[in-house]
């Protein structure tokens, strides 16, 4: 029986929806994928706005038609330009008298809706130019993104990314896996290959823990014994046993780094 009237649900749910199709069709005479777009930025501006006025009523206690003796009410509407991912529209924001409304479907100072910011750090980390990503956001969405503004973006993560390359580590870690990800990449015109090597702890009680990430060109013993004393600094006094699939240098680094302790290298065949 359950079953059977999740089925008669889904069917109205789809009747709904095509009643509802056909009605944007001949509200907006839709003829075009650009017609849609439109109308999507219609009903979704519509849409915000509404849910805004309703935040508002919160707000101040009272709805729009009601009366009220608060020292606080209604003062009009603020034009506002916010980016989404169907492109840019104008909403009215509700404003009040003593400008303490702090609406949260979009914020007072938000300007953008669509996950711009993770779209901009994915196509940067893909290795895509400020100019390029730019283009890129203004040919799919339909609004401009300039280059400082995609800069501002990306360096809002570097913080995040040193903090988390230099926070302090666990004293011993009985295994340590050491792994590589070859890459190409384009500088100056010309292609070449690196490799991100991870570092990653299996910790005390058990759990993984990836320590840090290194690019590199090649692997010599110098480089093993930097990234082995950068641990070092950020509180790796011990480790038990260090896997790695043959890494050149890496044995001479080990002995330099911790010449007292316990680690020791073996050869680890990884499957992908």
């Amino acid at each position: 029986m359950a079953r059977e009237k999740k089925m008669i649900h889904k069917v109205q749910m789809t009747d709904g929806k095509k009643a509802l199709i056909h009605q944007l069709l001949q509200e907006y005479d839709i003829e075009t994928a650009e017609d849609i777009q439109d109308a999507l930025k219609d009903l979704l501006g519509g849409t915000i706005k509404e849910m805004m006025e309703a935040e508002m009523d919160n707000h101040l206690g009272y709805e729009r038609s009601a009366r009220s003796d608060s020292d606080n009410a209604r003062n009009g509407y603020k034009s506002k330009k916010i980016n989404s991912s169907y492109g840019s529209f104008e909403i009215d924001a509700p404003q009040d008298r003593l400008s303490s409304f702090a609406p949260q479907v979009v914020k007072k100072r938000q300007k953008d809706i669509s996950g711009i910011e993770q779209k901009i750090i994915s196509m940067y980390a893909k290795g895509m130019t400020t100019s390029q990503i730019s283009e890129t956001l203004e040919d799919i969405y339909g609004f401009e993104a300039s280059e400082g503004f995609i800069s501002d973006v990306t360096d809002k993560i570097l913080p995040q990314i040193e903090d988390w390359q230099n926070r302090p580590l666990s004293s011993m870690y009985p295994i340590i896996f050491i792994d590589a990800i070859h890459f190409s990449v384009r500088e100056d015109g010309l292609v070449r290959k690196l490799a991100a090597y991870i570092v990653l702890g299996i910790n005390e009680n058990g759990m993984k823990e990836v320590l840090t990430i290194e690019v590199g060109e090649n692997e010599t013993s110098k480089y093993w014994l930097s990234v082995l004393n950068s641990l070092k600094n950020r509180g790796v006094q011990d480790i038990l046993i260090l896997c790695s699939d043959g890494l050149s240098g890496l044995k001479e680094a080990i002995a330099t780094a911790y010449p007292k302790n316990r680690a020791s290298a073996l050869h680890c065949a990884f499957s992908s």
